[in-house]
Order: C-alpha cells, then sequence, then structure tokens
C-alpha cells in the first residue's frame, strides 16, 4: 500500500514539473500575452505546489545554463529556455536529485556576494541583505549568505536566526540546514539548529519545508502562520503554536526570556545557551518545578533568586557553575 501511495506522489510531482515546464516554454515565446500571464498568475496561486514546481523548473534550467556558460568550449549566448521537447523531457527524470543539490551547487559556484555572519554567547545581531530582507542572529549563531540579482541563499550553520523575506517570486530565498532545506513562500520565520535537531516556527506567510533536500524523492511539508516544525535527526513533527506562544519564544529579540510553566531543567537551559556561567539543575525534583516569568537573558542571578525565593532552593556557585538543589 504504501509503494502505490509512493507512486502516486511520484507520479503526481511528475506531472507538476510537466506542465510547470509547459509554462515556462510558453512564456518564452515572442506571442506571449498579457491574457497568458494572468492565467499562469492564477495557476501559481492555485496551489502552493504549483509554485515550487515553477520554481524548481525554472532554477533547474537556470543551473543548468550556468554550468554550461562556465565551459570554456560552450558559447555564453543564452539559448532559447526550450530549444526543442526533448529539453523537459531531460530534466524531468533527475529534477528530484537536480532540486536537491541546488543549494548545495550554488554554493559551489563562484560566490562574490557571500557573507559569513557569525555571534558569540549572548550576542544578538541585526543584518540587512542586499534584496531588503532582514535576519537576525541570535546567540552563538553562525549563518552563511549569498544574496544577490540572481539568487538568494542562506546556510545556518548553528544556532537561530530570525528572518523577515523581502518579496520576490522570480527568486525563492532558500536556508538551507543540515540535510533540510526551507523554501521561502513568505516572510516572517525563524530557524533554530543544534546537534541532531532543528526547529522551524512559521509567524507569517508561507514557507515549504523539505524533509531531506540531500536523498533522491525526499517529501517535504507547507507551512502556514502558527505551525512550528521540529526535527530528531531526519524526522519531521509538526505542532501547532498559540501565536503568543510563538512570540514568547522570539522574546530574545528583545533580550528576554519568556517562561510560561516551563520546567525549571528547561529554563536553565535557556538561560545556558546566553551566558558562560552555567546553571545547574542538581536533582530531578528539582528540574521537575514549574516557573513563570520573564528575565534578561544575561541575567543568571536574577534567575536564581527567583528560583530560591519561589522554591525555596540552595543556590552554590562552583567555578563558572551555579548549582540549583533542594
Amino acid at each position: 500500500m504504501s509503494g502505490a501511495s509512493d507512486e502516486l506522489l511520484t507520479a503526481g510531482a511528475q506531472a507538476l514539473r510537466e506542465r510547470a515546464g509547459d509554462w515556462l516554454e510558453r512564456k518564452d515565446r515572442p506571442d506571449w500575452t498579457a491574457q497568458d500571464q494572468a492565467e499562469l498568475d492564477a495557476w501559481l496561486e492555485e496551489d502552493p505546489a504549483h509554485l515550487i514546481a515553477y520554481w524548481r523548473v525554472e532554477g533547474a534550467w537556470e543551473r543548468s545554463l550556468r554550468l554550461r556558460v562556465m565551459r570554456p568550449s560552450v558559447s555564453a549566448a543564452r539559448p532559447s529556455r526550450f530549444k526543442s521537447e526533448n529539453w523537459l523531457k531531460r530534466i524531468a527524470v533527475p529534477f528530484a536529485a537536480v532540486a536537491a543539490a541546488g543549494v548545495l551547487a550554488a554554493f559551489l559556484l563562484a560566490k562574490p556576494n557571500e557573507r559569513l555572519i557569525s555571534t558569540g554567547i549572548g550576542e544578538h545581531k541585526i543584518v540587512s541583505l542586499g534584496d531588503g530582507s532582514r535576519v537576525e542572529l541570535n546567540t552563538d549563531t553562525v549563518l552563511k549568505v549569498d544574496v544577490s540579482p540572481e539568487r538568494r541563499l542562506a546556510s545556518i550553520q548553528k544556532g537561530e536566526a530570525y528572518f523577515q523575506i523581502a518579496h520576490d517570486p522570480e527568486h525563492p530565498f532558500v536556508v538551507s540546514a543540515g540535510d533540510h532545506r526551507i523554501t521561502v513562500l513568505g516572510t516572517k520565520f525563524t530557524v533554530h539548529r543544534e546537534a541532531g535537531k532543528l526547529e522551524v516556527a512559521l509567524l507569517e506567510g508561507r514557507i515549504w519545508l523539505d524533509e531531506n533536500a540531500n536523498e533522491h524523492g525526499g517529501h517535504g511539508m507547507l507551512l502556514t502562520p502558527g505551525d512550528k516544525v521540529v526535527s530528531q535527526g531526519a524526522k519531521l513533527v509538526k505542532l501547532e503554536e498559540r501565536p503568543d506562544t510563538l512570540q514568547n519564544e522570539l522574546g530574545w529579540r528583545s533580550g528576554m526570556l519568556i517562561f510560561k510553566f516551563t520546567t525549571l531543567a528547561d529554563a536553565a537551559a535557556q538561560f545556558n545557551r546566553y551566558n558562560r556561567q552555567k546553571l545547574v539543575v542538581a536533582d530531578a525534583a528539582a528540574a521537575k518545578l514549574k516557573i513563570i516569568g520573564s528575565f534578561p537573558t544575561n541575567d543568571v542571578n536574577m534567575f536564581v533568586r527567583a528560583s530560591k525565593q519561589l522554591f525555596g532552593l540552595h543556590a552554590e556557585h562552583r567555578g563558572n557553575q551555579i548549582v540549583l538543589s533542594r
């Protein structure tokens, strides 16, 4: 049954790619009209999968063109997008692999616009990109960006970032995070990457998250506002969060950690991301206590005082650690 479902999904994806290829072929003709453009726009708006298929087929063509131009034996003149029907047949079969490797291939090409942006522990940085987009980096984050008129790529190596992406339907913004890839259809979302774990939360617009962009035929999912996806390895789990919950998780943008019935263990782990002085919750009973409150990210002592007053805990300083216990 699973095999039959996979075949249906593959056939559906193939049909979308061929339909997107038909649109691109028509658009390259000299008799393309405003009515044709209106029909294309309607088809793209009908389903996010249409838009993604269109972007990917067009992107695959552009990548293949750039690779050909780089070869000395090939003329740099731009050929017709579809010189024959065979082009679509050639690209349709290996398309999934091309799409999965697209980000990697783009980064391997010459990248005069590539930038490496990073923050130290406890640091917060706001960066404006050349396309009008903006990225906020949280503590201990490393982000690579490559934004130009031809492409918009980012790769989060570790840490957390909040993205506000400028709308550009001809050049989707793609964020890679390990094996996963995010294709931006909207504007505001967060990505938090740690060893073996990824969290993606959408506040506004739409994004497409590929489950495993390095696997042939990997699946993905569309996120709408309020969706949060958590991964452990290659497995993705979608959660629906309350808008206020997602906003609380963005308290770091104003230098705050906001806890609502958060266990002491989880709260301590959050503080440890922002400070070199580390909190240690020594016993299981204390770790399960739940706290409500807002604290500056860099004020560990304020959190320790609250823990002592609320729960009667003992705090012991041991070098760069503060150990909380009953």
